[in-house]
C-alpha cells in the first residue's frame, strides 16, 4: 500500500451533531419529519439526493439549501477527533502518501484544514464541489488517485470513511476499504457496504496498521 485517502465529517473531524442539527432546522422549516433514524437511514453524501429522500420537493431544494447554510456554522466549531494529528503524521512519517476525499465544499473544509493544522499532510484534496457527482460514484476517488499516479493502481490505495458510501466507492474503484463506525455507519453496515476492516477510530486502525506494515 502507498496511499491512504481519508473522507473527512465524522472520519478526522467531529463535525457530525453539528451537520445533523443544521439539516433537523431546514426540515424543522419544511415541516418534513426527521430523527437519527431517518437521518442515517437516508443519509447521503450528495444533500440533493439525500433532502428527495427525506421528502424535500425538488423545486425547492436550493431554498431548503439556503437555509442550511445559513444555519450550519461552516464547521468553525469542529475539532479532530483525539490521536487523529498524531496518527496522520505517523502515516506520513512511515512513507505513506495521504489525501482527502469529501462531500464537503471545498470553501468550507479548506478553512477547517488550515485551522486545525493538517495542510501540510494531505497533499490531494478532492472536495464534493470540484465534480458534478458524489459518493458511491467512483469518479472522486478515482480522480485523486490520478493526481498520486495510482490510477492505473488503485489497490495500492486505501479509502477510510465513516459511511456505508464510502466502503461502496472504494470498492468500486478496487481500492481497500477501511471502515470508521459511527452514527452515519454502525460496523454491521459498513461491512456489508464492503469494509474490509472497521475500526471504531483512525488512530486505532493506525496503530494496528503500523504495527503490522511499513509503506511499500
Amino acid at each position: 500500500m502507498k496511499a491512504i485517502l481519508f473522507d473527512w465529517d465524522g472520519t478526522l473531524v467531529d463535525t457530525l451533531d453539528s451537520l445533523y442539527e443544521a439539516n433537523a432546522a431546514v426540515m424543522r422549516a419544511f415541516g418534513v419529519p426527521f430523527d437519527v433514524d431517518l437521518y442515517r437511514l437516508h443519509y447521503a453524501p450528495d444533500w440533493r439526493e439525500m433532502y428527495r429522500r427525506l421528502g424535500i420537493d425538488a423545486e425547492r431544494l436550493d431554498e431548503a439549501n439556503e437555509l442550511w447554510m445559513t444555519t450550519y456554522d461552516q464547521g468553525a466549531g469542529a475539532i479532530l477527533f483525539a490521536g487523529v494529528d498524531r496518527a496522520l503524521r505517523r502515516l506520513a512519517q512511515a512513507g505513506f502518501a495521504l489525501g482527502l476525499v469529501t462531500a464537503g465544499d471545498r470553501a468550507v473544509v479548506s478553512a477547517q484544514i488550515d485551522r486545525l493544522g493538517l495542510a501540510d499532510l494531505l497533499s490531494v484534496r478532492v472536495f464534493g464541489d470540484d465534480l458534478p457527482v458524489h459518493k458511491p460514484d467512483p469518479r472522486p476517488l478515482r480522480h485523486a488517485l490520478g493526481q498520486l499516479g495510482l490510477g492505473d493502481r488503485p489497490d495500492e490505495a486505501t479509502y477510510v470513511g465513516d459511511a456505508p458510501d464510502d466502503m461502496r466507492m472504494a470498492r468500486t474503484v478496487g481500492a481497500g476499504a477501511v471502515g470508521v463506525a459511527s452514527s452515519l455507519g454502525e460496523p454491521e453496515a459498513l461491512r456489508a457496504a464492503g469494509a474490509l476492516e472497521v475500526a471504531a477510530s483512525v488512530p486505532e486502525w493506525v496503530d494496528g496498521l503500523l504495527a503490522g506494515s511499513t509503506a511499500a
